[in-house]
């Protein structure tokens, strides 16, 4: 039998001030790349968490307070139609002093539970044993480099950015380091040629075995298992998600292959020793970072799962 839910109210004033809260923190991001977007501009920086990820900004917009959260007012009723949302009986509204009959809407835990228990499941597992490995720092942001290893041969240059060190020397930094990706979603990304050159073999299978928490990537999807458990997070959290997956893009970009400067991110130089010493610094703090927030997605995620534990 699933446990009771327990529920907490939301005056109307309360959670509207987040809501809008919400919409400027989310703002800051999405309207210069919608501004970009239809005026047909890219940025090989900027745009990266509403191209390669699947939440699309209007979606991110959207504020949600999380499962076992009661909004009330005449904007709440409007929930009715979302997805995943409920409003109360009459015996949880006199619990929370509400008049029976009151517009009041919550996270609806069984029909998410019933679309998404696959999600909450996967989630758990990345989220929980990503955790449990040791972080290793030795990677040093190669697998942007060999994503374009011998780029002439397999015909894959850039629209529009330049290798700092040509292709030959890019090349020759692939060929010099040691390339030890443990994240399929970066190293199903490399030229036929660099596969070979990886010291591991991460695949969709092994997913949950290999990934670990000082991956740049690993800690960058944070904002992916974030955003596909919507609503029954707190959307400030998923905001906590994106802005750390912003950070990590940027600095990602700045150790890759690509000439940047233009676009006001000067190179973190990994094929030198002070540019290695340097990526793996902002990794230390990233992965520090990113354990504390895998550890508030958890927490958040342990309501959805108990009754599987049990």
């Amino acid at each position: 039998m699933p446990p009771v839910e327990q529920l907490s109210l939301l005056t109307a004033g309360a959670w509207q001030e987040r809501e809008d809260s919400h919409a400027q923190r989310v703002r800051r991001y999405a309207d210069p790349y919608l501004a970009r977007r239809s005026a047909g501009r890219k940025h090989p920086v900027e745009d990266f968490l509403f191209t390669y990820y699947t939440q699309k900004p209007g979606q991110l917009l959207r504020w949600h307070p999380g499962a076992g959260v009661v909004l009330s007012g005449e904007r709440a009723v409007a929930r009715n139609g979302w997805k995943h949302y409920r409003t109360l009986d009459d015996g949880e509204l006199a619990s929370l002093g509400l008049a029976a009959g009151s517009g009041a809407v919550t996270f609806d835990r069984g029909k998410f539970l019933a679309d998404r228990q696959e999600a909450v499941t996967f989630a758990e597992i990345i989220l929980r044993g990503t955790a449990a490995r040791p972080a290793q720092f030795g990677c040093f942001g190669l697998h942007e480099w060999a994503m374009v290893y011998r780029q002439d041969k397999f015909d894959l240059r850039h629209e529009y950015l330049k290798l700092r060190l040509g292709s030959a020397g890019t090349d020759r930094v692939v060929e010099d380091n040691r390339i030890r990706c443990s994240h399929f979603d970066a190293f199903r990304f490399y030229t036929p040629d660099a596969t070979a050159l990886n010291e591991l073999a991460p695949s969709r299978e092994n997913q949950r075995h290999m990934e670990q928490p000082g991956c740049l990537h690993a800690n960058m999807d944070l904002y992916k298992w974030a955003y596909k458990l919507l609503p029954a997070l707190p959307s400030e959290l998923v905001m906590d998600c994106f802005e750390l997956s912003w950070r990590i893009r940027a600095m990602d970009m700045q150790a890759s292959p690509y000439d940047l400067e233009e676009w006001g991110y000067p190179a973190i130089r990994i094929e030198t020793a002070d540019g290695k010493a340097a990526y793996v610094e902002h990794q230390r703090a990233f992965a520090a970072e990113a354990a504390e927030l895998r550890g508030r997605l958890a927490a958040a995620l342990a309501p959805l799962t108990i009754s599987e534990r049990q």
